[in-house]
């Protein structure tokens, strides 16, 4: 604790308490110092904090008074930004001197708080108007401030005779500690959430720079299967080239909706299967997904499996111009757990189906994707056309 400036002549009425009254006096302060303690853990909110000081410090001392000085720079002064007792229009507005021939001056330029106990007899500090207009005859002043840098002042003041003395200052500066940390602990959250919103916007503008190169490749690879004069290789780089292109409008999407670490599951499967069935003659695409907020890398995969099992149920189970029906549906269940499936009412799988052998590229890109989920993908016969399944746990937040 710093050592007190104390004014030389003491009041000429000090109030000297008896030694139970000043234990009592003593054991309030703590109390009442514990209380704003608690209240500075639990609260985010910077102008009740400062609120709730200069009221407990006041009781804290006796007094009807008190404010928080905030410092202004450049030769402004102070602003009372917070206080009691004060008249209306002082709070918020009214400004006083940071000079050194002020008390609030002086406590803030030295970093030593400043005991004035007879205003009127004060030959080192001229009493700011403000205090005259209101009456005031004693003062207590004491800095607010961090390892980095100074605050301001917060300030006791009272009417009243009596004697600040030093245990008073220790009281009122560990307001003033408490306030300090408070405002350096929110200077440091509000650099922290400008450097996060200043990465997701880089993390936006590499998803959106992902998606235009990915759309440049799909064109070059849609180009090189019109120029080949091998049909096999013009379909499989087509193939490829809608896959890329796929992949491109996942991240086009996700750019779109400003998503950068999660995503509402729910709206980015509806939008997506609209668009698969946007592409399609005569096969109806529903989609039923709960509430859901997953990773935004594994709602891409999510996104990657859905697009590449409807394409497929389009391509293999219905004739072509066929109607028919897809239903797209992802449920949570009670451990947490998410279920997809994809069923479709069409032709059903080939009687020699078997996903652990197959040469299609197809399915073992979905068997792929769905192992990166964390599941493993099931194939099931329905009495028409075919179900897919996968169970995966919602990748956490590391």
């Amino acid at each position: 604790m710093s050592e007190p400036e104390v004014h030389e002549e003491a009041s000429p009425h000090p109030d000297r308490k008896a030694a139970p009254e000043e234990l009592v006096y003593r054991l309030r302060q703590q109390r009442i110092a514990a209380d704003f303690g608690y209240f500075a853990l639990k609260t985010e909110n910077l102008d009740e904090l400062l609120q709730e000081a200069t009221r407990l410090a006041a009781e804290g001392l006796d007094a009807s008074f008190a404010k928080y000085l905030r410092h202004l720079g450049d030769g402004s002064g102070f602003l009372v930004a917070a206080g009691v007792g004060w008249g209306p229009g002082v709070v918020g507005h009214a400004t006083v001197g940071d000079d050194m021939e002020s008390p609030a001056g002086y406590a803030f330029h030295t970093e030593k708080a400043v005991i004035s106990n007879h205003l009127s007899n004060e030959e080192r500090f001229r009493t700011p108007a403000l205090l005259v207009e209101h009456g005031i005859k004693r003062a207590l002043n004491v800095i607010i401030r961090c390892e980095e840098r100074r605050y301001g002042v917060l300030e006791v003041d009272t009417p009243g005779e009596g004697q600040f003395d030093e245990s008073d200052v220790a009281f009122l500066e560990s307001f003033a500690s408490m306030l300090g940390v408070a405002m350096q602990r929110g200077e440091r959250e509000a650099r922290l959430r400008e450097s996060i919103r200043h990465q997701e916007v880089l993390t936006l503008e590499a998803s959106h720079r992902v998606k235009n190169s990915l759309s440049i490749v799909a064109s070059l690879l849609s180009m090189q299967a019109r120029a080949t004069g091998n049909d096999e290789a013009a379909r499989a780089l087509q193939e490829a080239g809608q896959r890329v292109q796929t992949v491109a409008s996942l991240h086009d999407r996700l750019w779109r909706s400003k998503a950068v670490r999660t995503v509402d599951l729910d709206k980015f499967l509806h939008e997506l299967c609209e668009q698969v069935m946007a592409a399609s003659s005569g096969v109806t695409v529903s989609c039923r997904v709960d509430s859901v907020t997953v990773m935004t890398e594994q709602a891409v995969n999510v996104g990657l499996l859905v697009n590449e099992l409807t394409t497929n149920s389009m391509k293999y189970a219905f004739n072509e111009g066929a109607a028919g029906t897809i239903e797209v549906a992802v449920a949570a269940s009670g451990d947490g757990t998410l279920r997809l499936s994809v069923d479709d009412d069409g032709k059903g799988l080939p009687a020699d189906f078997d996903p652990s052998t197959t040469s299609s590229l197809g399915v073992r890109l979905i068997t792929s994707i769905s192992r990166q989920l964390g599941g493993e993908p099931k194939w099931v016969r329905l009495s028409r056309g075919t179900r897919f399944a996968l169970e995966f746990s919602p990748a956490s937040d590391l």
